[in-house]
C-alpha cells in the first residue's frame, strides 16, 4: 500500500490548525495533526517541500521505518518544527492503518488497558469567588480533577494585574495574540504570584474538600529556588501535581525541587524527543510525563516515551490543550487506552466552528473520556469546511518583568 500523496491544509476554525493528509494508491486517506502554535507556516513548509516529495512512494504500513527515516535522516535531529512535522505524518499513517484493518488505533497498539480515561479541565477565575464558583460548577458536572488559574493584582501598583495562561472556555480567553499585543506585553512578578497561589490553593482545598484533585501550572515562570520553595509550601494542600515549575532547558533544576518537596511534579509539554525526557525520568525527578503528541513525533514517539516512563514508575498525563486539533486529542485517547502507566488526561472539548471541521468519536461524561468503536483515529475531517476558515496570522504571547526585561512565558 504505497503512499501517492502527502498534503497539508491550514485552517482556522477559531484558531489555527495544520492538518496532514496522506493518501494511498488504494484510495485510503489518513489525517494527522501538525499544529505548532505560532509557527504553523514553518511546519507546513517542511512537510510540503521536504517530506512529501521524499515519502511519496513509501509503503504506508511501515510506520516505524518511516518514523526512523524522518527522525534520523535530517542529521539535525529533534526540535519542535521537525518533530511536529513528523507527528502529523505519523498520526496520519496510524489513522490509515486503522482504516485499512477497520479497527481503532488502540487495537493496533495492543488493545485496551482500561475502559475509560479520566480527564481534567481548566478552570480560571479573576478572583477567589469567581474561581471557586467555576470549580464547584465543574465538580457538580462530575469532573473532580481541576487545573486552576487566577489573576493577581500587584499590591503596590493596583493597575497592574498578573495573568496566568489558561484555556477556560467559559472565559473565552485565547492564548494567541496580535503583533500589536506582542509589542506591548503584560507584566509579571513571580514572587507576588507565588504568594497569591499559596493563599488561593488554601481556599480551594478548604472549600472543595479533600477529594477534588487540584492541579496548577506554573508555566515555567519560576526559578529553581522559587519552585523548590513553592513546592514545599504546597505540600499541605495535596496537589495531584504542580506542572512545569521551571524552564525545561534547565533539567537539573528538577533535582532541587525533588530534594526539597514531596509535591508531585509534572513536566514535558516542551520536550520533543525521548532524549529530552531521559534525565527527569531516570532520576525520578518527575511523577507525571506531559509530552505533546503533536510535538513529540506523533503516536510512535509518545509510545517510546511511555515505555521508558513505565520502567521508572512515571505516569503519563499527556498535553491536551486547545491549540491541538481533535485529531491530536483522539490520538491522546488511543495512547491512554493502550498504556499501563496512564495517569490522567488534560482535556479541552471541541465547540463552535471547530465542530464544523472535525467530527470525533470521542465522548465526555462525568469526568471521563471514552472512544466508541471506530476506524483509525475516529475523526472525520470536512476539508471543504476547513477551507472556509482561512489561516490568520497569530503569535504566542510575550511577557516582561516589572523592570521591563523579557520573562519566560
Amino acid at each position: 500500500m504505497k503512499i501517492v500523496e502527502i498534503s497539508t491544509l491550514l485552517t482556522c476554525p477559531g484558531r489555527n490548525y495544520l492538518i496532514v493528509k496522506v493518501r494511498t494508491e488504494d484510495g485510503l486517506v489518513g489525517y494527522g495533526d501538525a499544529t505548532l502554535n505560532g509557527r504553523e507556516l514553518a511546519v507546513q513548509a517542511l512537510i510540503d517541500r521536504h517530506l512529501a516529495p521524499w515519502l511519496t512512494g513509501c509503503e504506508a504500513e511501515r510506520i516505524e521505518d518511516i518514523w526512523q527515516m524522518v527522525f534520523r535522516q535530517t542529521y539535525w535531529r529533534g526540535g519542535p518544527v521537525q518533530m511536529t512535522a513528523l507527528a502529523g505524518v505519523d498520526m496520519a499513517l496510524w489513522d490509515l492503518k486503522g482504516k485499512l484493518y477497520r479497527t481503532p488505533v488502540f487495537q493496533l497498539l495492543g488493545g485496551k488497558c482500561r475502559d475509560r480515561v479520566r480527564a481534567y479541565f481548566h478552570v480560571h477565575g479573576r478572583g477567589d469567588d469567581e474561581l471557586l464558583e467555576r470549580c464547584r460548577a465543574k465538580s457538580d458536572e462530575g469532573c473532580h480533577a481541576l487545573r486552576y488559574s487566577f489573576e493577581t493584582a500587584d499590591p503596590f501598583e493596583r493597575a497592574t494585574v498578573y495573568r496566568q495562561p489558561h484555556q477556560d472556555r467559559i472565559s473565552e480567553k485565547r492564548i494567541e495574540v496580535t503583533a500589536e499585543t506582542l509589542r506591548n506585553p503584560p507584566r509579571w512578578d513571580s514572587r507576588i504570584y507565588s504568594e497569591d497561589l499559596l493563599r488561593i490553593t488554601a481556599v480551594l482545598r478548604r472549600e472543595l474538600g479533600a477529594h477534588v484533585e487540584l492541579i496548577h501550572d506554573a508555566h515555567e515562570r519560576l526559578s529553581a529556588g522559587q519552585a523548590a520553595d513553592l513546592a514545599r509550601k504546597l505540600e499541605p494542600f495535596n496537589l495531584l501535581f504542580l506542572e512545569d515549575p521551571v524552564e525545561p532547558l534547565h533539567k537539573d533544576s528538577l533535582a532541587l525541587i525533588r530534594s526539597s518537596s514531596t509535591t508531585p511534579i509534572a513536566m514535558g509539554e516542551l520536550y520533543n524527543t525521548v532524549q529530552d525526557c531521559l534525565p527527569a525520568i531516570q532520576n525520578h525527578w518527575i511523577d507525571f510525563l506531559r509530552v505533546d503528541v503533536s510535538h513529540f513525533g506523533g503516536i510512535t514517539g509518545v509510545r517510546k516515551a511511555a515505555s521508558l516512563a513505565e520502567a521508572f514508575g512515571v505516569r503519563l498525563a499527556l498535553h491536551g490543550p486547545s491549540d491541538i486539533s481533535p485529531l491530536a486529542h483522539a490520538a491522546n485517547l488511543h495512547i491512554d487506552y493502550s498504556i499501563p502507566n496512564f495517569g490522567i488526561q488534560e482535556a479541552v472539548l471541541p465547540v463552535g466552528e471547530l465542530l464544523q471541521v472535525f467530527q470525533t468519536a470521542a465522548a465526555y461524561r462525568g469526568g471521563f473520556l471514552s472512544l466508541g468503536e471506530c476506524e483509525g483515529l475516529g475523526v472525520e475531517v470536512d476539508e471543504r469546511a476547513a477551507r472556509s476558515f482561512p489561516y490568520r496570522p497569530a503569535y504566542l504571547p510575550l511577557i516582561r518583568d516589572n523592570e521591563g526585561a523579557v520573562h519566560d512565558w
